[in-house]
């Protein structure tokens, strides 16, 4: 028996969705563009707006996220902010380490609806920099933001997420030394 034809089938097989899987991430990320799905905003420091929209109002809601195990709160000082499309807007957000050692945190922020994420820019925010955080450190952060004018007018509620991450790992030396 010729066992050839079916083994390089099974060998074409294997590679076709070894190639499949390595492309997924680069799809992914092309879908999300192209549709505006995910809510991931630009993680660029914006330019101030140049106009303000004063024929109407729209509400940004704020929430956080802790990674499982991460050792992190972080929470707005105000849950959300009434802001006329491309006025400047200010909002304080408190945070704490919560271990007994140094930890280094990474904010990831999400816009919902994903679709109106492109309108929201940021020009200070946390999620910029990895923060470093001694043992139980707490520390304000200051997000200033303006959500575009060009906001389609059917979109009046806007939420920024925040995922914390402890990212503190990548920075085990830099963490030992700065505890000295």
């Amino acid at each position: 028996m010729n066992h050839m034809p079916l083994l390089r089938k099974l060998l074409l097989g294997t590679l076709a969705m070894f190639a499949f899987a390595f492309a997924l991430v680069p799809l992914y990320d092309v879908f999300c563009d192209v549709t505006g799905l995910n809510g991931k905003p630009s993680m660029e420091q914006a330019q101030q707006s140049e106009r303000v929209d004063n024929s109407r109002e729209v509400t940004v809601s704020f929430t956080t996220h802790a990674q499982s195990g991460a050792p992190f709160k972080v929470s707005a000082q105000q849950q959300s902010v009434v802001v006329k499309p491309g006025e400047m807007s200010l909002v304080t957000f408190a945070a704490a380490n919560t271990s007994d050692q140094a930890r280094v945190m990474q904010a990831i922020p999400s816009v919902s609806p994903g679709l109106a994420a492109k309108y929201l820019h940021k020009l200070a925010c946390f999620c910029f920099d990895q923060q470093t955080l001694q043992a139980n450190e707490q520390q304000e952060y200051q997000l200033r933001f303006y959500v575009d004018p060009a906001l389609p007018p059917e979109y009046e509620e806007l939420t920024l997420s925040y995922t914390l991450f402890d990212i503190s790992a990548k920075h085990s030396e830099s963490l030992v030394a700065a505890a000295r």
